[in-house]
Order: C-alpha cells, then sequence, then structure tokens
C-alpha cells in the first residue's frame, strides 16, 4: 500500500500512509483509537472500494483495485472486524454459511452444510451446536463464530481486527495457535490489537499509525511494550495503571440473591444466587471467564437482562426495586454496556444526540423545549473531557473509531451524575492511552463519592483498578477479596475453587 490517503467530510484519516506485507508474515498495526488502523484495512478489504481514496495497492506485483468486499475476498483478502458482522435472529450455521450457502438443485443440503459448520467450530475451539441461535452466545463466543467463518474464505491474506477483545485467555490462546498455523501455511495476517503483549508474541513486524500518518515499522524482534506505547502516543507512559489513593464510604447499594435464568433452557441458571454490597467511593471489579455470569448480574442490576431473573436491591438502606434501564437511570444507576453496538449506541444519530439521549429532559424548558444552546454546549464540554476524537459532533456516531464510540457512551453516562456506575469491559478494544484516561477519569469519579462497579476479562485491570475483586464462575460468586496485592494466580486459583471464598 504506498501513498494511501482517506478523507472523511474534508478530515484526512489517513495522509500517505504506506505498508508492505509479505508471504506468511503477521504484521502487527498499531495505534491509538481513532489513529487510522480500521480505516486503511477498510481500503485493503473493499468496504472502501477504488475511487473513493487515494493512493496504490499492489498484491503480487498487479495492481489491486476492487469495488467491495466479494470482490476483495475473491482476490484472497479477508476481514475480521473489530464490530461483529453476524446476524443475531439467525443461528451458527446460517451466519457462516450466508451467500456461501452448500445447494443441490437448488435447495439448501443442511446436512452438509451442518458437518462443515462443525468442522469450522471445532477449529476455534467451539463445541456448540451450529443450530444454536446466534443470539444465544455471549460475545466472546460470537467472536469465535466470526473468526471461523473468515478462516472458512481460505483467505491468502487474513486481517483480524481486534480479534480478541472478547475473548478469555484460553481463547485467546486458540486464535494465536491458528494465527501461527496460518503463517506456517504461507498465509500473511494483518494484526490489530491493543494487547501489546499479544503483538510482541505473535508478530514479524510491528506497523504504528498516529493521526492518519505512517510513523514507523520496524521488527518485533527487541521491541518492548515501552517502545510500542511512545511511538503510538507520542510519549512515555510511566505506568499504565495509575492508581489514586481515595476514601471509601459507607454501603451504598446491597444486592442479595440475584439469579438470572437462561432465555430458552428456563432450567439453566446464569446468575445462581449472587449476594455483595458495594461502597461509596470503591472501585469494585468483577472477574471471571467469559460465560461466568458477569453481564447478565449487571443486566439484572440494570433492569435490561431480557429474560427471567430475581433479586434484592437495597439503595442507601431502603429497598428498591428496579424493572427497566429507565428505572435505574432515575435512581442514578448508569451503566456501560459490553457490547456497544448493540446496547450502547443508536448508530444512525449524530455523536452529540447519542451522548445526550438518556439526559434530554434536563436540557428542556418548564413547556416542554429543548434549550439547543445548553444541550450543545453540554456537548462540546463532554466530547473534551473525554476527548472523543470526531470532526463533528454532527457526524453520524457509527463513523467513528469503537474507542470514540465508547467514549462517547461514558460522556452520555456521566451528563447524568450517576451515584452508581456500572462498566461492563470498558476498555474493550481501546488503546493504551485512551485507557488511561478512562483510569484517571475513574478515580476523579470516586474521589466524589461515585461507586463504580468494573467487569472486566483482563486481569491485570482489575488488579490495578480495583479496591475489591468479585470472583464469578459458571453463575456463583465464588470470591469477594480484598485487593491487598491481589495476584492473577490468587484469583484464577478462587474462580475454580469448589467453595466461596471471602476476605
Amino acid at each position: 500500500m504506498r501513498g494511501i490517503i482517506k478523507e472523511f467530510s474534508g478530515v484526512r484519516a489517513l495522509d500517505g500512509v504506506d505498508l508492505a506485507l509479505s508471504a506468511g508474515q503477521v504484521l502487527s498495526l498499531c495505534g491509538e483509537n481513532g489513529s487510522g488502523k480500521s480505516t486503511l484495512m477498510k481500503v485493503l478489504s473493499g468496504i472502501y472500494p477504488s475511487g473513493e481514496y487515494q493512493g496504490e495497492i499492489w498484491l503480487d506485483g498487479a495492481l489491486y483495485q476492487v469495488n467491495n468486499i466479494k470482490q476483495a475476498e475473491q482476490a484472497g483478502i479477508a476481514i475480521i472486524h473489530q464490530e461483529l458482522a453476524l446476524i443475531k435472529e439467525l443461528t451458527i450455521l446460517e451466519n457462516l454459511f450466508l451467500g456461501d450457502e452448500i445447494s443441490q438443485f437448488g435447495v439448501l443440503n443442511h446436512a452438509a452444510m451442518y458437518s462443515r459448520a462443525e468442522q469450522m467450530l471445532a477449529r476455534v475451539g467451539l463445541t456448540i451446536s451450529p443450530d444454536t441461535p446466534l443470539v444465544e452466545l455471549g460475545v466472546g463466543q460470537q467472536q469465535l463464530v466470526e473468526i471461523a467463518k473468515a478462516l472458512a474464505k481460505n483467505a491468502r491474506i487474513l486481517i483480524l481486527d481486534e480479534p480478541t477483545s472478547s475473548l478469555t485467555e484460553s481463547e485467546t490462546d486458540v486464535l494465536l495457535a491458528i494465527v501461527e498455523q496460518l503463517k506456517e501455511q504461507g498465509v500473511s495476517c494483518v494484526y490489530i490489537s491493543h494487547k501489546l503483549n499479544e503483538v510482541l508474541a505473535i508478530s514479524d513486524v510491528v506497523c504504528v499509525i498516529r493521526d492518519g500518518l505512517h510513523i514507523g515499522t520496524r521488527e518485533a524482534q527487541g521491541l518492548t511494550q515501552d517502545d510500542i506505547i511512545t511511538m503510538m502516543v507520542g510519549r512515555e507512559l510511566t505506568e499504565l495503571f495509575p492508581y489514586e489513593e481515595h476514601d471509601i464510604g459507607d454501603t451504598v447499594l446491597s444486592v442479595a440473591h440475584a439469579s438470572a435464568w437462561h432465555g430458552s433452557n428456563r432450567h439453566i441458571k446464569l446468575v445462581d444466587d449472587v449476594s455483595f454490597e458495594l461502597r461509596a467511593g470503591e472501585i469494585l471489579g468483577v472477574s471471571g471467564l467469559v460465560g461466568a455470569g458477569r453481564t447478565e448480574l449487571m443486566q439484572c442490576l440494570f433492569g435490561s437482562y431480557p429474560s427471567r431473573y430475581e433479586l434484592e436491591l437495597t439503595l442507601d438502606g431502603q429497598p428498591l426495586v428496579i424493572k427497566s434501564p429507565s428505572d435505574a437511570l432515575t435512581k442514578g444507576i448508569a451503566m456501560v454496556p459490553e457490547d456497544r453496538k448493540r446496547h450502547g449506541i443508536v448508530p444512525v444519530m449524530s455523536v452529540g444526540s447519542n451522548i445526550t439521549l438518556a439526559g434530554l429532559a434536563s436540557f428542556g424548558n418548564w413547556l416542554g423545549q429543548l434549550n439547543e444552546a445548553k444541550e450543545h454546549a453540554a456537548i462540546d464540554e463532554a466530547i473534551a473531557r473525554l476527548r472523543v476524537k470526531t470532526a463533528s459532533a454532527d457526524l453520524a456516531i457509527r463513523s467513528l473509531s469503537g474507542g470514540n464510540q465508547q467514549k462517547a457512551i461514558l460522556a452520555k453516562c456521566l451528563l447524568l451524575n450517576p451515584k452508581i456506575l456500572i462498566l461492563d469491559e470498558p476498555t474493550r478494544g481501546i488503546d493504551v492511552g485512551a485507557k488511561y484516561e478512562i483510569y484517571k477519569l475513574m478515580f476523579e469519579l470516586v474521589k466524589q463519592g461515585v461507586a463504580i462497579i468494573m467487569v472486566s476479562s483482563e486481569l491485570p485491570e482489575v488488579l490495578g483498578i480495583s479496591d475489591r475483586v468479585l470472583v464469578m464462575h459458571e453463575g456463583k460468586l465464588k470470591g469477594n477479596l480484598i485487593n491487598d496485592n491481589l495476584t492473577q494466580e490468587q484469583v484464577m486459583e478462587c474462580a475454580l475453587r469448589s467453595t466461596t471464598e471471602k476476605q
């Protein structure tokens, strides 16, 4: 790729970027959110067709020009997006073969597709029936389905955009092993990830983009995480987890006997009799493997769990009943959801409208009329505070990078001045610089007395930020641990232990 330039509304997202990839090579593409990584890969994969960008792309010595994803796949280039491109209402099998169905005499051959789907799923370590509706899967499992679908295309160049952002450590190990196998088969991979330990473990070369500019490409061997961070953010970060001392107050929320049942298999409990307390000015980390019931528990607290659930809540010593997210917001409980694309944003609405959506009532007068000047001032302040990278508050939020969408969702919650803030995977798919900013903001909030519950699949994050850690496994609460120099080994041992541990 030579001198690639791509503009949006007169703003250059890519400004003369070069990239070279050899056969059987793994190139990691690093940069902050909004730096242009995903845009560059959308150019390569045909999402932005020839003519919508400047510069040249050469593939096997020939000029490469495609007008859509299908043509790119026929040329041997496949992409796995950071935001899932699956249809929730279909089954796993239907998603895997959508557009590539196996048929005979015009009739779908379900048996052949089922057998092939089992092989595809086994390749990524999934042992689920292909006829399972996708909506019943967690985000991590859906990500593995997306990966299986891309691998089935037999691509010569495979682009992986944040493929492990929703995966557990064991699932990540499966994916990295697959990348190694592909490399041995001569397949080239472009690997986009903010998890720099993965980048250094899997890469041959590392290419860094900052603000649409190519900062440099270096051999991975000999590089350190600090080297990459400095190239990404243009400065050194002395610490990844900037823990700040803060006072912890009295209990603000009590949760008793929380249980949630599976949507279709009503005898299966995804959350099984969980009880805990949350104190003012506390960061309560929630850890556990994907499928432990962490997200379902948070949805129960927020009134957004879609199937049967029950729990007893006490807020500031008074019984609390929450039947919907609007009830939760009214009582001062806000939530940043795990799946931002499905539950966090309205894609067709502007960045600004998404930020003020939940708190529009605060911008109205006694006649019910919207004070647009007041709303616009709040939007501008929120964008500046969270450093949301957008050319305009009027742009559709879907045009932003995933990390900047996440910042906008967080800005929406903060406009409500919540007493309790639930953050479900708040830094998923976010670069180290933006993570640092979010951590600093979290400590700013708890110093003001806000209580925070943070769900994260990244144990270093949980241990680096939390005052106390809830450990969940298979729907049960296995540990309630004070974070006094806790280790990853202690947390994992607690999760897998047969009895509940309290400290």
